[in-house]
Parts: structure tokens; sequence; C-alpha cells
């Protein structure tokens, strides 16, 4: 790191730019999830077809990402579809009706429109009436912000009871399909909680949020927004696709991921070793693999569904989380890690105790 690492002296660049950004719930009251779900478009893009358009051939994307398939999104598939898929099998999870929300948040970077809210249409959907619903964009780290969003919203209102919390994205739709370093690696997908409050020592015990606004260049998206509005100018010059300059991106991800993991079991006073399972955003399988070295994890702890999604934007870590409940590797009791990094540049985590075992109480499907 350069200039802020100098700026903090000692300091670690996450302890600098994130002490005072932590979110710790009273011991009276946590927030909790009562439910996940998840939603991939059928329509399956293996690493072997794209590396044959590319000219890469295939296996040259695996040994470079892990990833061996990814879901697109067709035609007829909005954004809000998927989260709406999601948010419906998070409801039956959690045994939640629809008029039971209080909140509902949309975490996404590839919004249906730019305005209403991609929450508005998720809402009208499930028929949540009496919910507030808006979007967070913080790409790729954006379903943990909307997670701490409403965590601090139920504590701080107790008239606020439930909250519904999406990541979704379709990444297909701004992606150069011609340009390797960015088509290899991402997909589309939604996850979802359902977010309630407990009295029980379970739940969100801590969480963190950072950015470093003066890296923001290094994921982006140049065109068609009031900066450079779309013109033909902008469409010619392929400014409405996704951009990355991907070697810095991987070099801050490997430093700041780590030290939020890091941050979050010393705030808790625990250690690694009091933690079943690590669920990172899935930005590449080589970079979850450092991640998993630089940590020292025991093996199993991470979950992992990068080689089979890709890098699904903000839906990738409640994509994660949904498949590792309903696979059984996430129950009772277990302590769970989340912690992100995407554009902005941004990053996240949370540290909570899981509160049910899935099948024991509701059923999916």
């Amino acid at each position: 790191m350069h200039g802020a690492r100098h700026e903090c002296d000692h300091q670690s660049y996450t302890d600098c730019k994130l002490a005072s950004r932590a979110e710790t719930s009273t011991p009276m009251m946590k927030t909790v999830v009562l439910g996940t779900g998840s939603y991939l478009p059928p329509t399956v893009l293996t690493s072997t077809e794209l590396g044959d358009r590319l000219g890469t051939g295939g296996q040259w994307i695996v040994d470079k990402t892990h990833i061996r398939e990814r879901r697109v999104a067709d035609g007829s598939e909005a954004t809000s579809d998927l989260a709406t898929a999601a948010a419906r099998r998070a409801l039956q999870s959690s045994g939640t009706s629809p008029d039971e929300l209080d909140l509902v948040i949309v975490a996404t970077s590839t919004p249906d429109q730019p305005i209403p809210a991609t929450a508005a249409l998720v809402q009208a959907n499930i028929s949540a009436d009496r919910a507030a619903a808006f979007d967070v964009d913080a790409v790729c780290s954006g379903f943990v912000y909307a997670l701490v969003v409403a965590h601090g919203m139920l504590l701080a209102d107790d008239s606020c009871r439930k909250a519904l919390v999406i990541g979704a994205d379709i990444y297909s739709r701004i992606l150069d399909y011609d340009d390797r370093r960015t088509a290899v690696l991402f997909g589309d997908g939604a996850g979802a909680v359902v977010l309630g409050k407990t009295n029980a020592d379970r739940g969100i015990h801590t969480t963190l949020l950072g950015c470093d606004g003066k890296r923001a260049d290094l994921v982006q998206v140049p065109a068609g927004g009031s900066r450079r509005p779309a013109s033909p100018q902008t469409l010619a010059d392929g400014l409405h696709y996704f951009k990355m300059i991907g070697r810095p991106v991987r070099e801050l991800a490997g430093q700041v991921m780590p030290e939020v993991v890091e941050q979050l079991l010393k705030r808790a006073g625990l250690t690694l070793d009091d933690v079943q399972h690590l669920v990172p955003h899935q930005a590449n399988g080589v970079m979850l693999a450092e991640l998993d070295s630089a940590l020292g994890l025991a093996p199993g702890v991470m979950c992992r569904t990068v080689e089979h999604f890709g890098n699904t934007g903000a839906a990738s870590v409640p994509i994660t989380l949904d498949h590792a409940v309903r696979g059984g590797q996430i129950g009772e009791d277990d302590r769970v890690v989340l912690v992100t990094f995407g554009g902005g540049m941004s990053w996240g985590g949370a540290l909570l105790t899981w509160a049910y075992t899935h099948g024991e109480e509701t059923s999916h499907d």
C-alpha cells in the first residue's frame, strides 16, 4: 500500500480505514438470520465454450480462475427477477410471510434500470406491501453492506422486526465478451437472507465496513451515468462495459480480506479456531486459495461455489451461504464469518453464530 499506508503509521490498512466502522450489537438483542435462499439461471456457460470464443481454450480459464462454468440469465430475465426468486426461497426457508417484512434491501450494481430502485420491483413482486424498499451499491461488497444496514435498522427501531436482504447481479449484460481479463470471471445469480431479532446468544456479533475511494477507478463502468451520459460516442468506445485493472485489485484484496477477518475475530475476542465456516466473496478461485493460505484455515472451513458459478458480484456471498446451509455444512451454533471485497474500493465482513440447522424446522422447495 502507498499513501494511506504511510498515513496510518503502525496500524494495519484496515485498522486505519475501518476503526470507526465497526457495528457491535448489544448483549440484550441481536439480529439473526432466519432463512436463506438463492437462484441461479438455468443456462450454463462452460469455460470450454467461453475459451473457444476467446481463443484461450477452456483449460487456460480454469488454471487462471478455477472457474469451470457460470450461469447466464436469458433475455427475459432482469436483476429483479433473479432477486425475486431468491427472495421467495429465503421467505419459505424462514417461514416468513411477505407481510411480516419491514425492509427489503437489494444490493446490486446491475439494476433493472436507473430509476426506480430494483428493491421496489422486488417488493411489488413478492407483495411485501408494508416494507420500505431501497437499493445499496457497493459492487461485490454490496450484500454485506446491505446486511449491516439492515442489522443497524432493526436494532435502532423496536417496530422494525424483519428484513429481507438480497444480493443480485446480471454481469453478463455489462461484460465485453471479447475481453478475456473480465469475461472469464463473472456469472449471474441472486442470494437472499431473512433477518430477524433474537434475545438468544446467536446471530450477528460484530460487523465491519470500509472503503478507499481514492482507488475507485480500479473497477468501473465508465459511462451511462451523469458524468458520461449515454451517447453514440460512449457506445462506440465501449464505455458501458465493465472495466477492471486486475493486478492492483488482486493485491489490495489479498491484503485487506485477511485483515478484515482478523479484526472481526479480535473484536469478538475469538480466534480462527473458534470459527467453523468462512464464506468469502467468490472473486476468483486462485484468490480464494491465496486467502485460505494466508489465514491458515483448516480443511473444509472455507465455503466455495466459484468453480460452478464464477463471480456473481453482490450475489456471491449469499449464494455461497445458502448452498452451505442447504448442503448441511452450516448448522445450529456454528460460528460463521462473511468477508467480501469489491469496487469502490470497498470491503466488509460480519461474524455471526448460526441459529438453526436446515430442515429441522422448515424445509426448502
